[in-house]
């Protein structure tokens, strides 16, 4: 076996599992096809770029995303380690300074010697090598038909478990025996067989020679018919096991994910904002924009009237739950949006004391904190509409905007098909799946699910076997997820305590409850890490 790894994408997953392999002792050819080949949603040619929000999440302890960034700490993450050193401030989040955090992932992977880096598209998956694909969310419309095509024999396996060719030849045994069975009605409907009366002798005479044509043409007639209905039901039963399986293997899943606006800070009003966190929990990081009632309704009333980007012919507007624009929450009702992004809960307004009807909350978009982006505030409007209706947010009545939201193809696998709890496909267990494609949703999965998939890759190359992470453990609950759950309407997910399995003895406390789930969660995933002899640098 080769002692070379190939990785597809070099964005989270595929920088961070790259960088594994190398920490190993593995050769990789990390492959990335930006900036020969862009994407509707990227705007550089750097590793890691990040297109959506800047956030990793919740940095307080004993959070479900604060365990998952302790795993990948203590498991010695890159991509976190250099997070840690962009980071902006963000109340207890973890938010980067998005331009030097992918610049310094591009440094780093470049400086190391195992790393070899191809700066070209890739539209074939390999299967005679370790290959990893962390092609992300906006994988290419070829590279997407190659995965569909390897995933094929997969899904159709699963799902005729095995039974596919037992089927097919049980119809064609069928259909020889009812054509057999066919021919001797025929007979028996006639006094001989089509073979019989084409040998006939015995009939002279043009009257005989008529009755023995006449005779053999309804013989035909009826033979034909009989062995036309045979072959339609058989090709039917063949078509319909075909069918299921290709039902089975579907193009890719894909979902719509969105990118939120970013404004000039110089251009906010900040004499109609104040800085605060909710519940004042870490610094007061975000610039909050006041609403009243009466602002709050004109501004729904314009959100709601907004022309939004027509859909194109092949576009499905599938979106992800956890990342709804903003127009799509509205229209469930005039109070989802309070109860969503625009929640004042918490966020009090010193200078009335209280909190206001509605808020909009900006984070700070780098270090230099010349740019905020408007949290929660991904949008399909187009860009004209963007601006007359944002502007009507107290604060933001002047306001430049750097860039405007956007809808993008989230494409991914569907997971519990095709994928084991290692990251390997069942069919194809030297390639393996990493990032947002496989069925994770957010910064930080993808780049667990490329650290998880660059150690499992480097195992392999070496002849070794995985072994899955822990169930109670951040990561192996995210894998579990991915591997094992209802596969009909599987949807990517982010870590939560959700996902985590309960703890033997009920805790009523919730904060004593997830508590303890993080502490079993360390301590398995401690023993695993120790048990897979990981290097440490």
């Amino acid at each position: 076996m080769s002692n070379r790894v190939r990785i597809i994408g070099a964005g989270l997953a595929g920088s961070e599992a790259a960088w594994q392999c190398a920490r190993r002792g593995i050769e990789v050819e990390l492959y990335e096809m930006r900036p020969v080949r862009s994407t509707p949603a990227h705007q550089t040619g750097e590793f890691a770029e990040l297109v959506c929000s800047n956030s990793l999440k919740s940095d307080s302890e004993n959070t479900a995303p604060w365990l998952l960034k302790e795993e990948m700490r203590r498991a010695g993450s890159l991509l976190m380690e250099i997070a840690r050193e962009c980071a902006v401030p963000a109340g207890h989040a973890l938010a980067v300074d998005r331009v030097a955090f992918a610049s310094r992932v591009t440094e780093a992977i470049g400086r190391e010697p195992l790393i070899k880096v191809r700066r070209e598209e890739v539209t074939h998956v390999w299967d005679d090598g370790v290959t990893i694909t962390a092609s992300g969310p906006l994988t290419s419309d070829a590279l997407s038909g190659e995965i569909a095509r390897l995933s094929a024999s997969a899904a159709k396996a699963a799902h005729l478990d095995g039974t596919d060719t037992a089927a097919l030849k049980r119809c064609a045994t069928q259909k020889r025996e009812e054509e057999v069975g066919a021919g001797r009605e025929m007979e028996g409907a006639g006094g001989a067989s089509l073979q019989e009366v084409g040998c006939d002798h015995t009939l002279q005479g043009v009257g005989g020679d008529l009755e023995r044509r006449g005779s053999e043409s309804k013989l035909r007639r009826a033979s034909e018919g009989a062995t036309e209905e045979i072959d339609n039901r058989w090709h039917g039963q063949e078509a319909r096991h075909k069918d299921e399986g290709a039902r089975a293997t579907q193009e890719n899943l894909y979902f719509y994910d969105s990118i939120s606006p970013i404004v000039e800070a110089d251009s906010i009003d900040k004499d109609k904002v104040y800085m605060a966190a909710r519940y004042d929990k870490g610094s007061a990081d975000y610039i909050n924009c006041p609403m009243t009632k009466e602002e709050y309704d004109r501004f729904l009333d314009a959100l709601l009237e907004a022309q939004s980007v027509e859909e194109r012919d092949w576009e499905k507007l599938n979106y992800f739950e956890a990342c709804l624009p903003i127009e799509e929450i509205a229209r469930r009702g005039r109070d989802t949006l309070r109860f969503g992004p625009m929640k004042p809960v918490g966020l009090r307004d010193p200078r009335t004391g209280r909190p206001p009807y509605a808020v909009v909350q900006l984070r700070q978009e780098n270090l230099r904190a010349d740019s905020y982006n408007l949290v929660g505030f991904q949008n399909h409007l187009k860009f004209g509409e963007q601006a007359r209706v944002l502007r009507m947010i107290p604060g933001l009545e002047n306001a430049r905007f750097l860039r405007y939201g956007q809808i993008h193809r989230n494409t991914y696998i569907n997971g519990p098909k095709l994928l084991t709890e290692t990251l390997q496909m069942k069919a194809h267990p030297q390639v393996l799946f990493a990032g947002q494609i496989c069925g994770v949703e957010g910064y930080v999965e993808s780049i667990a699910t490329g650290l998880l998939a660059g150690v499992n890759a480097a195992v392999i190359a070496q002849g070794g076997r995985p072994e899955p992470p822990p169930r109670a453990s951040a990561f192996g609950s995210l894998v579990n997820y991915v591997a094992r759950a209802e596969g009909k309407s599987f949807q990517p997910a982010n870590i939560t305590f959700d996902l985590l399995p309960a703890l033997p003895q009920r805790v009523r406390d919730r904060k004593e409850r997830h508590r303890r789930q993080c502490e079993l969660a360390l301590r398995e995933f401690d023993a695993w890490w120790e048990r897979m002899a990981c290097p440490v640098g």
